[in-house]
């Protein structure tokens, strides 16, 4: 054990490192396929790291808070991931970012998107129905910020009203939402407290 943490009771230590655990477990993440996009996630991953559980706790509310926020939107990212259904909010993020896109590059893009996710046998098809699709290849015709409106709110409600609830119920879910460890009897208040202990130092300290 590392002598700087040696005066800490064996509790806080244990704590630690479950929250060491936690993080570990929120940031694994899937092969990037593009260096823009590893770039978002390594954005993401620091955020993650400093999450408290009030913040955890906003997302039971709604739907709608959870994916406004960046960290939560990650940490329901890692769930569906464990669930083999990333595939929902992938394409939900890649129309949040089509509509950021310059006129002139839409096009394209709608045609990426729609090949990677809305198509038929496309590799990673979401769930929609037959007549969203049809509706959504149309919209390709004219390509404006509106092309994939219904197919991501399909996606939206198919994820908040299957996915998300059980994120909520999930071990995950109910880990953030859990004070890692009892400050005061850590010897930690005040400006100490538990997100300060590095991966790197606890690594040293098992």
């Amino acid at each position: 054990m590392c002598k700087g943490l040696a005066a800490l009771p064996a509790t806080c230590l244990k704590s630690a490192k479950d929250i060491k655990h936690k993080i570990g477990f929120l940031l694994q993440k899937p092969e990037p396929v593009q260096d823009q996009k590893l770039a978002k996630e390594k954005e993401k991953a620091t955020a993650v790291k400093s999450i408290a559980p009030v913040d955890a706790e906003k997302w039971k509310t709604s739907f709608n808070n959870l994916m406004k926020n960046d960290v939560g939107r990650t940490a329901f990212a890692a769930f569906l991931k464990s669930e083999f259904s990333q595939e929902n909010i992938e394409f939900w993020e890649a129309c949040e970012d089509f509509k950021r896109l310059p006129v002139k590059q839409m096009e394209a893009k709608a045609k990426q998107i729609f090949e990677l996710y809305v198509d038929v046998d496309s590799p990673k098809e979401v769930n929609l129905d037959s007549a969203t699709r049809e509706e959504t290849r149309r919209n390709l015709e004219k390509c404006d910020v509106t092309c994939f409106d219904e197919a991501q709110n399909k996606i939206f409600t198919l994820m908040e009203n299957d996915s998300y609830r059980r994120f909520l119920r999930s071990k995950l879910f109910r880990d953030l939402c859990q004070s890692p460890m009892d400050e005061k009897q850590c010897g930690l208040e005040g400006k100490g407290n538990l997100p300060e202990f590095s991966p790197r130092l606890l690594s040293h300290c098992a």
